[in-house]
């Protein structure tokens, strides 16, 4: 609890904050504002309200250190041993995921280089330029792309920002540090005659459901792992998306991690369950059924909620759609794309037949519409055109008439609809 308030000194704001440190003892600080008293008491109280929430993050921080058994080191602590620690504590502090994600970069790359190149640095000897050729080395030597930096520079900053944040060091070096530029990851979905093919393919194999769960409803591969009997309701005809399947290394061991909950709120959603998945869902509740009776004893009871096991009732995993599907591609001489590209694919199929942009990011279910347009850029190069059409009468010297426009003609055959009333292709199922 931080308790503040303003005092004049000196014709002065100075912000006095009393608070309880992590050790139990009692202290108080006091700063100048730099603000003289007369006519800035609201942009007083403002910097005080600032100071108040500031000092008691911090001591959040100390606090949850102290009771993850991670100790205040002094001065001279290693910037590997810090990251070491800092990781310690976080393993109790965020989601598995989370963590697992945190623990790659920083243990099994970021804390070598340093330890090999740097092994005598101390935390508060940390620089940018220190941090900026750690990046440079990655990038020029290890060949690691930039979006991979990207994401090693959050670790490195969230890392120090825990130092700053407990007065380990002054300020953070990796706020001064230029990160490399994204890069835009060109994505070449299945158009639908790839798609066709491909449905073809599959059908009858243990790939089936996650292809079409990934390619018609545009599910992530969590989501197809995640699917269970609960979310289908065969009277109103509909699936909700709530629960996800991932796996990821916890020391040393690959572990599923079950979750009743998707990636973000938005991605919580219901959408129509078509006839001819329908049937196909039927179809797989009755081999189940058979299996379990066949197999007896020997039948996987410990996943009977989810829709997507195999013939002894094992779950299919996350980690065998990534693996098998580019080998079940490349076997049946189909062009080669990532499991999560047929999300992609959902996605073009869907604009091309004049579905909105807000529409898809719903279907997705994208958080912000700006994700969906930024990952589906080029999807809008189709609404440039029918710009150019739009206002290609007005061309200097075109006696051309106007034509209707080309929105128009896309409303007309919006698949929204045609998806909702089942209206699809029985046999790309």
């Amino acid at each position: 609890m931080v308790a503040g308030h303003l005092r004049d000194k000196g014709g002065i704001y100075h912000i006095v904050l009393s608070y309880t440190d992590e050790n139990g003892i009692r202290r108080s600080a006091s700063r100048s504002t730099k603000l003289p008293v007369k006519g800035n008491k609201k942009r007083a109280e403002e910097l005080l309200r600032k100071a108040e929430q500031e000092m008691g993050e911090t001591l959040r921080y100390r606090m949850q250190a102290a009771s993850s058994g991670m100790t205040i080191m002094p001065n001279d602590i290693r910037f590997t041993d810090f990251l070491r620690d800092w990781l310690k504590m976080m393993r109790s502090s965020v989601e598995t995921v989370t963590y697992v994600a945190y623990e790659k970069a920083i243990r099994n790359k970021i804390i070598p280089y340093f330890d090999k190149r740097h092994p005598k640095l101390l935390l508060r000897d940390v620089t940018p330029k220190h941090i900026q050729d750690y990046y440079t080395y990655e990038m020029d030597v290890c060949g690691v792309s930039a979006n991979t930096v990207i994401h090693r520079h959050a670790n490195i900053r969230k890392a120090l920002q825990y130092a700053y944040r407990t007065d380990l060091i002054e300020s953070n070096p990796a706020d001064k540090v230029q990160r490399p530029r994204k890069e835009r990851f060109e994505v070449i979905p299945y158009k639908e005659a790839e798609l066709d093919a491909l449905f073809r393919a599959v059908k009858g194999t243990n790939l089936e459901l996650g292809v079409i769960l990934a390619a018609f409803y545009g599910l992530r591969r969590s989501e197809v792992c995640g699917l269970k009997w609960s979310a289908i309701d065969f009277e109103r005809k509909t699936i909700t998306i709530r629960h996800t399947v991932t796996q990821a290394m916890v020391d040393g061991k690959i572990t599923l991690i079950e979750k009743d909950r998707t990636k973000t709120k938005s991605s919580h959603r219901t959408l129509p369950l078509v006839k001819p998945f329908e049937d196909l869902l039927y179809a797989i509740r009755d081999k189940q059924d058979a299996n379990r009776r066949i197999c007896g004893d020997c039948y996987c009871k410990n996943y009977k909620d989810y829709v997507y096991v195999n013939e002894m009732g094992e779950l299919i995993k996350p980690n065998y759609l990534t693996q098998a599907f580019p080998e079940f591609l490349e076997k049946n001489r189909l062009r080669r794309i990532r499991f999560h590209d047929l999300r992609h694919s959902c996605a073009s199929l869907l604009y091309s037949q004049g579905v909105a942009l807000k529409d898809i990011q719903e279907w997705l279910g994208h958080s912000d519409i700006a994700t969906t347009s930024n990952i589906y850029t080029h999807l809008d190069y189709s609404s440039k055109v029918a710009s150019a059409e739009a206002i290609i009468g007005f061309f200097p010297g075109n006696g051309a008439q106007r034509k209707e426009p080309v929105a128009s003609k896309m409303a007309s055959k919006n698949p929204e609809s045609r998806i909702i009333a089942g209206e699809i292709d029985h046999q790309k199922f």
